[in-house]
This record gives C-alpha cells, structure tokens and sequence, in this order.
C-alpha cells in the first residue's frame, strides 16, 4: 500500500551544496557593440540569411539596445565572425564531436631524428635521414597520416649533410691538386 501524499525528494539529497551565487548585472552595451551588431546584421542580410523588413527590425532594435545580452540576442542565429559576441553561458562541445588528428607517421620522426642527428654525428646519419625521409613522404601521401613537415626536415637536413661533405671533399681534391 503506498501513500499518495508522498513525493520523491531530490537525488542526491541537497546536503553541503554551495549557497547560490547572486547574478551578476547585465553588462552595458557601448557604441562600438551596436555598431559591431548592425555590421553582423549587415553581414547576415547581404548573405539572404534575413528578409528586409526583418533586417530593418533587428537594426532599429540594436541601436535601442542597453545591454551587451539584448545584442546577442539579436544575431544569435547568425555568423558572427571571429570577433562575435560573448554568449551568456559557454557552449561544450562534447570530446566526440572534436575533430581528431591524425596520426603522425613514425618513419617521420625517424627521419627527423637522423637529420639531426648529422650534427652530432658528423653526417654519418645523412644518408639515412634522405631515405627514411623520402619512405616516409610517401606513406603519408598513401595512409593520409601526419608528420609531413618532419619528414621534409629530415630529408632537408640529411641532404644539406651530403652537400656539405661533398663540398669539403671537392675542395679537399681542388686544395692537393
């Protein structure tokens, strides 16, 4: 038998929460953000997004604006470029919906890695950099991985070690002959 007087409480039961914070007053809007309004207004009416009178509408209603939330209402539904309006409550996109890198090609670093390492190695590991970098260069064309730019390092650094070395040879040959 249940008793129909009786309703369920909140859960978790409210015990140890933080007082309400109090709202904070609405900010004032100034010049330059009923100007930067109209512009998106502007913006959204040369782009067919508003009909005319309604265009009208918003425009007159911006100019008449007092607070910076009446402004944002305003071209909410419109792009609003990168200097757009601050929102009242920020929007979470959830980690699902966040776009993904890809990977990044592990014979890239190898590459980087020897192309450095012809600093330290007096250019032993050049030759290694070029052929790993040019092995890499091309898995990433195929598989869409990332890691092209250390790839290219490496092949530029190996290649600028073989150029070196054979510029000291040759002038080594020039020098005794």
């Amino acid at each position: 038998m249940t008793n129909p007087s009786w309703q369920p409480g909140p859960w978790p039961p409210k015990q140890g929460l933080p007082a309400a914070q109090p709202a904070q007053p609405p900010m004032l809007a100034g010049h330059s953000d009923r100007e930067r309004a109209v512009d998106v207004l502007r913006a959204g009416f040369a782009e067919g997004r508003l009909q005319q009178d309604e265009y009208e509408r918003r425009v007159e209603r911006a100019y008449q604006a007092r607070t910076v939330g009446e402004l944002s209402l305003l071209v909410a539904d419109l792009p609003q470029g990168p200097l757009g309006f601050q929102q009242p409550v920020a929007q979470h996109l959830p980690p699902t919906f966040m776009p993904v890198a890809p990977p990044t090609n592990s014979k890239a670093g190898v590459a980087l890695a020897c192309g450095i390492g012809t600093f330290f190695t007096l250019g032993l590991t050049a030759v290694p950099a070029v052929i790993v970098g040019h092995m890499a260069r091309a898995e990433i064309r195929e598989t869409r991985e990332g890691g092209d730019g250390m790839a290219v390092a490496g092949l530029v650094l190996g290649w600028l070690s073989i150029a070196g070395w054979a510029l000291l040879l040759l002038l080594i040959v020039a020098a005794s002959g």
